[in-house]
């Protein structure tokens, strides 16, 4: 009843049978907001249409289900575009409509850069009624000749905002100067900047606004947390939120390609089932990737704000911002992606001291209800996980199975059962409920009252020491290398490592105290002519004169000058402040403005 109920929705919108028929096939329940909103206008005004809603709010089917209904069959001319500011929501888009067209014989593809040109030319030629693109691949079919928007009925433009923001505007506007003039516009964005606007006065005649107001009100289901933490306590942090959580599905938004590679790295090193998403990777592996994403077979996305523009992966529990964005448009696109389709979701922002004013213009311009997260500690993590166990063996229980039974009396004619159950679960939980993995997390990272208890507590253990090296770029050493020699020799953990900071001839490393005369009784004759590779570094007071300070700013400035072109210099304890996903995409007006990319400096 429920079912029949959903479809007479649909069909009171003015809907056919036909597309009544494709959406009970795809088990479309009832319209969203913004469908209700835009699908009778569109079927029974002839007006252009400004659409205020997020991504996630089944925006695509509100102007693809009107569109097909429009479509005239016979002609093969395009009669419909849409333009995407990626290549992965032109594909999300185009397969979209595909199911939605239904028995409807309407051609729809997609035409992005990436893909190669012949293909694309034998479908042009062929003809497609529906083209969903990307605007750069749009305007090079436009300048070469082999694509045709004179005969449009319907120009959309998907996440409009998002593409003033990657610098599309002038694709933009040339590709409409391309089209006739008794088109309908059809704009969807999730903020409406005032360039939209400016963009909609130049191309749109008679326009209705339609804004959702449960757009606002979806914002409710996500709960949205402000961690504040040092740089280097990040990685563990993230490991917590992961294991506490107990079904994370999420996106790990970073800032640059080679931080997201570095995290990434990290989390697949411990198990997780994670894999980087970024500018570096082809679009094969970039789809792949986002199959795998959606079908649960990775649970956790770290990923670039570019990369993962505009792809929609439903269910979403958790975003993690692991640097504050400094727009606040970037943040509500980024925590968007969670608490839809009325379940709630979680996002956190991981915030350092330099970034606690990012964060007070994020609040203040976003009015939005940040609390406090606290850090659950390893005893709370543990005890959740052996719950979590409880309840799955529980569920297991009720069920009847004899599939080992054999198994079962083999183990109990030698043991008792408390014995075999003590046995079986160290062998299969035995390192997920081992403590000692989660290593210690500096006071910035608790609430108040925590932190005199734990300063207390981990006072000896935070200690550390500085080590000179006497290796460094000159012997084919990076941070990478130096770590793991270090690591591979000495037997220690990756987060025992901090600051690494490679010269031209030698190297620091900050280490735990405990573990200073355990790492140079190693190296004791490791160095040339049998010397000790490490020793202990001297302090910065005893370095020398005035002359020796600035030589050693302008060495460290050189240094910086020279980090892209380093290996994996992104450490996990690190942040490159270089953005180089933004760069490309930016016009010469916003390069150097709100995504603060640096200038190069003139010799």
């Amino acid at each position: 009843m429920e079912e029949q109920n959903s479809l007479e929705e649909f069909r009171a919108l003015g809907l056919s049978e036909t597309t009544l028929n494709a959406l009970e096939k795809k088990g479309f329940r009832e319209p969203t907001e913004i469908q209700k909103a835009c699908i009778p206008l569109l079927l029974e005004k002839d007006v252009d249409v400004i659409g205020q809603a997020r991504t996630g709010t089944g925006k695509t089917a509100a102007f693809a289900l009107p569109i097909l209904e429009k479509l005239d069959i016979s002609n093969k001319a395009t009669q419909a575009l849409v333009l995407t500011p990626t290549r992965e929501l032109a594909i999300q888009v185009a397969a979209e409509i595909g199911t939605l067209k239904g028995d409807r014989r309407i051609t729809v593809e997609p035409i992005y850069g990436g893909s190669g040109y012949e293909n694309q030319f034998r479908l042009l030629k062929k003809g497609i009624q529906i083209v969903v693109g990307t605007p750069g691949r749009i305007q090079d079919h436009l300048e070469r000749g082999t694509l045709d928007l004179s005969a449009l009925s319907f120009a959309v433009l998907d996440e409009a905002d998002e593409m003033l923001d990657m610098g599309f505007i002038e694709d933009i506007e040339k590709i409409l100067s391309h089209t006739n003039d008794d088109k309908r516009m059809l704009f969807f964005s999730a903020t409406m900047p005032q360039q939209i606007m400016s963009l909609a006065l130049q191309f749109m005649s008679q326009y209705e606004i339609v804004k959702v107001a449960g757009t606002q009100e979806e914002s409710h289901l996500t709960h949205q947390y402000a961690c504040f933490l040092k740089e280097a306590d990040k990685p563990e942090v993230l490991t917590r939120i992961i294991d506490s959580a107990g079904s994370f599905y999420g996106i790990v938004f970073c800032k640059t390609k080679l931080q997201c590679d570095e995290i990434g790295k990290v989390l697949s090193s411990k198990g997780y089932n994670a894999e980087a998403l970024h500018g570096d990777l082809s679009q094969k592996q970039r789809e792949i990737i986002i199959s795998r994403m959606r079908d649960h077979k990775i649970s956790i996305l770290v990923a670039t704000d570019v990369a993962a523009r505009g792809i929609d992966i439903s269910e979403l529990t958790h975003v993690i911002n692991y640097t504050v964005p400094s727009d606040p448009e970037v943040y509500t696109h980024r925590i968007g992606r969670t608490g839809r389709a009325g379940k709630s979701g979680v996002a956190i922002t991981f915030v350092t001291g330099s970034e606690k004013k990012k964060l007070a213009f994020i609040r203040r311009v976003n009015k939005d209800e940040i609390e406090d997260f606290r850090i659950p500690s390893a005893d709370e993590i543990i005890q959740a996980k052996k719950e979590r166990i409880i309840a799955s063996v529980r569920h297991e229980l009720e069920k009847e199975s004899s599939d080992f039974d054999d198994v079962c009396d083999s183990l109990l004619s030698f043991a008792s059962p408390d014995a075999v159950v003590r046995a079986l679960l160290k062998l299969r939980y035995g390192r997920e409920l081992d403590k000692s993995q989660y290593q210690s997390i500096s006071s910035t990272g608790l609430m108040k009252e925590e932190r005199s208890k734990a300063g207390r507590a981990d006072d000896k253990s935070a200690s550390t020491a500085r080590l000179f090296f006497a290796v460094g770029r000159k012997d084919h050493f990076t941070k990478r290398t130096l770590a793991n020699t270090i690591i591979s020799k000495c037997h220690v953990h990756d987060r025992d490592l901090m600051d690494i900071q490679v010269m031209e001839s030698f190297s620091f490393v900050n280490v735990p105290s405990r573990l200073v005369s355990h790492i140079l009784s190693v190296f004791s004759t490791s160095g040339e002519g049998g010397r000790p590779l490490a020793v202990i570094a001297k302090p910065e007071k005893e370095t020398g004169g005035k002359k020796e300070v600035k030589a050693k700013k302008r060495s460290n400035a050189v240094t910086r000058r020279q980090r892209r072109n380093w290996e994996d210099e992104i450490q996990f304890y690190g942040a490159d402040s270089y953005d180089e996903d933004y760069a490309p995409r930016q016009s010469k007006k916003k390069a150097h403005g709100k995504y603060n990319v640096r200038k190069k400096k003139k010799n």
